[in-house]
């Protein structure tokens, strides 16, 4: 367990005069979960037409699931790394190292995609034409700029998280109102284009459209930045969740039904281009390109802040190397925003080497799928280990909600892992999220071994309340 579990809360990183409240902690939530992901979402989708909006009802209720749990779970444990921490108390150092490795790498390849999938809208005004190293230099900006935000201190990030979070809420809310009133529903037809069958189509689909939920643990594993964080992270995970979910179905429903498949297939900004299909002209689809790269500018700040905080509340009990955890004079894990965001170029770099913007995109959504996944199976079973404990010495009514939940994530979770394989014809490409994951997480293996006499032994699970 990190030290920071039992610590008292004036204590813990980001003192109360410097830590988020409920309000920013529910930015955190939305900014995080809302990137860019949900923007690009139609174009990854349309390999296997509308019947997606199946799979993105189906990964809503995974969404919503993970968030009870997360938030069950920090109530329990408000303990910085969130599922980090969680499997590490519950199966122990290994188990524990594996979870912390695997949710770093979700972070920081996560951080490639977004930024990817932020440069396709930045290239509706610059580099029109794609040129591939212009499009590699763009990303490297999108990357670096938040990083810088995060350096400069945690009350710039929650300022920038805010105010980016208004705006791409209205982006979506906009399209999720208005945007109906636009739907042809010709355009459901036909409803599945992959040629496979309904049950493999929903699932890739799922694979795919998860990755617009990630950061549903974020306020878990930032708890050390959170006031109160009994009340606020298990508020500010359950209503940031239902609110980007409500927004989700439906803008995505409205793009869906305003442009045919074909044409979203071969989009490189699907919501710009179902604005102007909806009024004509090029305005509104620009004025929608801003606030996508606005809104992508969020995600990027507040995962590069999460990039750091996993790794430095695992070097806090010597699971990973001591550098993570030393604090500038910001008070902010510098190396481990450095370390992420280096990664996350050069991930970005190789995955350009030999494919176009959104091939790249998906490649790296379903990656950090995969590595997502992991924590949050880990996550689900410790809370099934620790509930049927309980339950034999207090019976609790909550005993079946949370027995129900940490089920419902945990076949939800093995279910993401299942379909992440990519739609291409090559062997490669279809595997490639598999083989990226896995090469990642090898990686893992010598740090383990190197901080193996460092790790510090958890302490009890803290009782269930």
């Amino acid at each position: 367990m990190s030290a920071s579990v039992t610590a008292p809360q004036s204590e813990r990183r980001g003192a109360t005069e410097h830590g988020f409240g409920l309000t920013t902690a529910i930015a955190l939530i939305m900014g995080s979960i809302i990137g860019v992901g949900i923007f690009n979402l139609p174009t990854s989708l349309a390999s296997y037409g509308p019947i997606t909006l199946v799979s993105m009802g189906l990964t809503t209720v995974g969404a919503i699931a993970l968030a009870l749990l997360f938030a069950a779970l920090s109530r329990r444990m408000p303990a910085d790394g969130g599922p980090y921490a969680y499997s590490r108390t519950a199966f122990g150092n290994p188990l524990g190292f594996a979870n912390a490795w695997s949710y770093w790498i979700t972070a920081w390849a996560g951080n490639a995609a977004i930024a990817v999938g932020w440069v396709l809208y930045v290239e509706e005004f610059v580099n029109t034409g794609h040129n591939r190293l212009y499009s590699v230099i763009l990303v490297l900006v999108g990357l670096w700029l938040p990083a810088f935000v995060n350096l400069s201190g945690v009350k710039n990030i929650g300022l920038v998280q805010v105010v980016t979070t208004v705006l791409k809420f209205v982006a979506l809310a906009f399209m999720a109102t208005v945007g109906l009133f636009f739907i042809s529903t010709a355009n459901f037809t036909p409803w599945n284009v992959s040629g496979e069958s309904a049950v493999s189509a929903i699932g890739g689909g799922m694979a795919i459209a998860l990755f617009s939920y990630l950061g549903v643990e974020v306020a878990a594993v930032a708890a050390g930045r959170v006031h109160d964080p009994d009340r606020n992270i298990p508020r500010s995970t359950i209503l940031g969740t239902l609110a980007t979910a409500v927004v989700y179905l439906l803008s995505l429903t409205a793009v869906f039904g305003i442009l045919p498949t074909s044409e979203l297939a071969s989009s490189t900004a699907p919501f710009s281009d179902a604005v102007n299909q909806m009024f004509g002209g090029t305005w509104a689809g620009n004025v929608m390109s801003v606030v996508v790269i606005i809104s992508g500018l969020g995600a990027l700040n507040g995962w590069t802040m999460i990039c750091a905080e996993m790794p430095a509340a695992a070097a806090k009990d010597g699971l990973f190397p001591e550098r993570f955890g030393h604090l500038s004079d910001k008070n902010i894990p510098a190396f481990g925003i450095v370390a992420s965001t280096t990664l996350a170029s050069i991930a970005m770099i190789i995955n350009y080497l030999g494919s176009n913007g959104a091939t790249v995109f998906t490649t790296l959504v379903l990656m950090t799928g995969i590595t997502a996944a992991i924590p949050y199976a880990f996550s689900g079973l410790a809370q099934l280990k620790w509930r049927f404990a309980d339950h034999r010495a207090m019976e609790t009514p909550r005993f079946v909600r949370d027995v129900v939940v940490a089920g419902v994530s945990l076949v939800f979770s093995v279910l993401f892992i299942w379909y992440s394989r990519y739609t291409g014809e090559s062997f490669w490409i279809y595997w490639s999220p598999f083989l990226l994951a896995g090469g990642a997480l090898l990686l893992g293996i010598p740090v383990y071994r190197m901080q193996h006499g460092k790790m510090t032994q958890p302490e009890p699970v803290p009782d269930y309340r």
